[in-house]
C-alpha cells in the first residue's frame, strides 16, 4: 500500500471516529437535560425539541412522562449530525425558563446549566469509548 493510501485510511478512520463521537456527544447532552426534566404531567419533557441547522419554534402536545418519544427522537436527529452542523434543543413551553430557574423541586438546579457543567465529562467519556474502537 501506497503512503497516500495509508493516509487515506487514516483521514477515513479519523473522520468516522469524529463523527461518532459528536453523535454521542449531543445524543449525551440532550439526555442529561430530558432526564433531569422535572415531571408533572409529562408535557414539559414531551415538549423537548431537537433539531439540526433550525430552531424548533411553537409547542407539542406531546406528554411523555418517562422520555421515551423525546428520546426516539434524540436518536433520530442526533444520527444524523454531520461534522460541523449546528444542533438546537429547546422547549418553548412558557414555564420552561421559569424551570430553568428552579421553580420546581424536582430541579431546584435546572437541568441545562447542570448539563452544561457536566459537559466535559460527557465529552471525555465519548472520547474514550470511541478512541478504544
Amino acid at each position: 500500500m501506497s503512503f497516500g493510501a495509508d493516509l487515506e485510511k487514516f483521514e477515513q478512520r479519523t473522520t468516522d471516529k469524529m463523527q461518532r463521537a459528536v453523535r454521542k456527544i449531543a445524543f449525551g447532552v440532550f439526555k442529561s437535560v430530558i432526564r433531569m426534566s422535572p415531571v408533572d404531567t409529562g408535557r414539559f419533557r414531551g415538549n423537548w425539541q431537537p433539531a439540526i441547522g433550525i430552531v424548533p419554534s411553537g409547542t407539542l402536545e406531546t406528554v411523555d412522562p418517562i422520555g421515551n418519544v423525546v428520546m426516539a427522537k434524540v436518536a433520530g436527529v442526533t444520527g444524523r449530525i454531520e461534522i460541523g452542523d449546528v444542533i438546537y434543543m429547546v422547549n418553548n413551553l412558557p414555564y420552561a425558563e421559569r424551570l430553568e430557574d428552579g421553580w420546581s423541586g424536582q430541579a431546584p438546579n435546572g437541568m441545562v446549566r447542570l448539563t452544561v457543567q457536566r459537559f466535559i465529562p460527557i465529552v471525555d467519556a465519548v472520547v474514550a469509548q470511541v478512541a478504544r474502537t
